[in-house]
């Protein structure tokens, strides 16, 4: 996680390119270094297990990051330093909050018995990060989900996107709800899972429109007939 719900303090830097992003961000406890490639996460330091990790697969050509692992943990300790200093003038001002929006789809058409990838995404929030919870037909659900590391914005706000790997069975309802500072209750988007069975409707109404056409045919000659024999 970048930051911790409990935390408001918090420093960070972002530098836009035209093809990429850096950024490097701290609370008291927390911290994170993260560059991003053409709108995608490409590499992060993980302070946890202490190595940096390259995010986009191999197909994708990723490009290295030499070094980059020892300069965020120098950058990590002048943040933080920086952050006290702040924190100890301006005596730890609230920070302004701003509240997520999220969205629910799925990664692929929907298909019946064929895996597939349910995405949570949540934009517009700040402090980051979100805590983001799956359910299944009302039951909790953490096997086969993952979220990302909170993408910054322009605007000063975060981008964080969660996954669900799905089955889809008939009559299934999923739901991600969003947990954040700024909220008053939690955001819950639904998702069912609703493929309706090949049916005759198409058939019947082609047939019913012959039906009535043909009628109507009928009736004309009717009343040509009987126009006929008046005359």
């Amino acid at each position: 996680t970048l930051f911790s719900n409990s935390v408001l303090s918090l420093c960070y830097l972002t530098l836009f390119s035209n093809s990429g992003i850096y950024i490097a961000g701290c609370s008291a406890s927390d911290g994170e270094n993260m560059i991003g490639v053409d709108t995608e996460e490409g590499w992060y330091a993980d302070f946890k297990n202490h190595r940096g990790v390259i995010v986009l697969p191999k197909f994708a050509d990723p490009i290295s990051f030499p070094g980059f692992y020892e300069l965020s943990v120098a950058q990590q300790e002048i943040c933080k330093g920086n952050l006290a200093v702040f924190d100890r003038d301006s005596k730890n001002p609230p920070v302004k909050l701003d509240a997520p929006h999220s969205t629910i789809y799925t990664k692929d058409e929907v298909e019946l018995d064929v895996e597939n990838r349910l995405i949570c995404h949540v934009s517009g929030f700040f402090p980051a990060p979100v805590s983001v919870y799956w359910t299944r037909n009302e039951q909790n659900v953490t096997e086969g989900t993952s979220i990302n590391t909170p993408y910054p914005s322009k605007d000063g706000t975060f981008t964080q996107i969660s996954t669900l790997k799905f089955t889809p069975q008939q009559g299934d309802i999923y739901s991600c709800t969003v947990q954040h500072p700024a909220l008053e209750q939690p955001l819950t988007r639904v998702w069912d899972v609703e493929q309706d069975q090949p049916g005759i409707g198409p058939a019947v109404f082609c047939g019913l429109g012959l039906t009535v056409g043909l009628l109507g045919v009928a009736t004309g000659t009717f009343f040509l007939i009987k126009g006929n024999e008046c005359s």
